[in-house]
Formats: C-alpha cells, sequence, structure tokens
C-alpha cells in the first residue's frame, strides 16, 4: 500500500512546493476561484479522449484533473479549512454509506432500486443542515451547460412527478430528425443575433419556477 501511495504524496509535496515562497510565482497567485474555469476545460479534455479511445491521453488528463482536487486541497490546507485527506475520506465513507446492498445486508433487484436508496441516504444525510434539499428540483449546479441543465430539470421534474406523460400519440421524431431541429434551433437564434445557449437557459429557469410553484401548490405550501 505504501508504494501504491507513494505517487500521491510526491504529487501532494510536489504542490506545496508550487505554492511556497521558492515555488512558481504563477502558482502562488492563484486562488479558488481563479482555478474555478480550468477545471471544467479539464473536464471536457478528458471527454476528448475518452471518446478518442486513447488510453494514454486519457490517462494525463485524469491526472490533469487530479492536479485540478489537489491544488484546491492545497489552498484549502492553507486557510486551515480542509486537505487532501479529508476529501479523500469523506468520498470514501460516502460511497460506502451510499453503497448498503454492496457493504451492508440491504438487498436490491434492479438499478432503479439503487438510486431510489442512494436518493433517500442522501436526503437523510443533509437533513437538518444547511444543505437540506426541500424541492425535489434543488442541486441542479447552476453553470451546467443550458441543454444539459434543461436535461437535468426534466429527469428530477419527471422522477418527482411534477411533469405529465407525454400522449402515445403525440409524434415523436426520431434521433436524426430531432438533432437537425436543435440545430436550426440554434442557426435560427445565431441568424436572429441571439445565443442559443442563453435563450434555453432563461427559458429552462422559467420553467423551473413553474415547477417549483406547482410542487409547492401539490404540498399546499
Amino acid at each position: 500500500m505504501k508504494k501504491k501511495n507513494a505517487a500521491i504524496m510526491d504529487l501532494l509535496e510536489i504542490m506545496a512546493k508550487l505554492r511556497s515562497p521558492q515555488g512558481c510565482p504563477w502558482d502562488r497567485e492563484q486562488d479558488h476561484r481563479s482555478l474555478r474555469l480550468h477545471a471544467v476545460e479539464e473536464v471536457y479534455e478528458l471527454l476528448d479522449a475518452i471518446e478518442s479511445g486513447d488510453d494514454h491521453e486519457m490517462a494525463e488528463e485524469l491526472g490533469d484533473l487530479l492536479l485540478q482536487v489537489v491544488f484546491h486541497c492545497q489552498l484549502a490546507r492553507e486557510r486551515g479549512a480542509f486537505d487532501f485527506e479529508r476529501v479523500a475520506r469523506t468520498i470514501a465513507d460516502k460511497l460506502v454509506r451510499r453503497h448498503p446492498h454492496v457493504f451492508g445486508d440491504v438487498k436490491v433487484k434492479d438499478v432503479d432500486e439503487v438510486w431510489a436508496n442512494w436518493e433517500k441516504i442522501k436526503a437523510a444525510e443533509k437533513q437538518g443542515t444547511k444543505h437540506a434539499r426541500a424541492s425535489a428540483l434543488d442541486g441542479i449546479p447552476k453553470h451546467l451547460p443550458a441543454l444539459m441543465r434543461a436535461e437535468k430539470l426534466l429527469k428530477k421534474a419527471r422522477k418527482a412527478k411534477l411533469l405529465e406523460t407525454a400522449a402515445s400519440h403525440e409524434p415523436r421524431p426520431g434521433k436524426s430528425a430531432l438533432a437537425r431541429q436543435l440545430f436550426e434551433l440554434a442557426r435560427q437564434a445565431q441568424a436572429r443575433g441571439w445565443s442559443a445557449e442563453d435563450l434555453l437557459r432563461q427559458e429552462t429557469a422559467r420553467q423551473e419556477r413553474a415547477l417549483r410553484r406547482g410542487e409547492a401548490r401539490a404540498k399546499g405550501i
């Protein structure tokens, strides 16, 4: 185990050295906020590597993403907030806690039950804390790309039965036709000088407000 941990310890020590007075001027200037979009960029580069099927590139991009984790942990350690050990322990404990069908005696029959248990455990963990989620629509990252955010909202709304099931007789275009429609909508928006990203983000926010009002009415709030 010590041999396996050697590379991680080296990485932590290198990051601490980069942040030290004798380290790198650029690294010393950074803070959590200045780094926030670097993590997003690294995730997208990792996606490219995964889709290319190039294991060498994937390993390198995973390393770049890990660097972001280590960098934020070093910044937090300097503030006396938390460190890499706490981050690793937190996720390890969470994985064990949220997989009682693996590490406990809970029985599940399918993936749907796994997800249902996960949500129940997560809700119980957050209950009574400032992170408690009063709405079934809570927990959607606000900086997700507009289309991903819309899809996430729809998924949560359907799970919470806040959306009516589409009628079976409604016309449903195939994947290719729907893809062309999406592209055409983006083209039309651009032709008018609008951002399709911004338009969808605004509409998703409007729909979310309406769904939340409906949820509140259903709860009698």
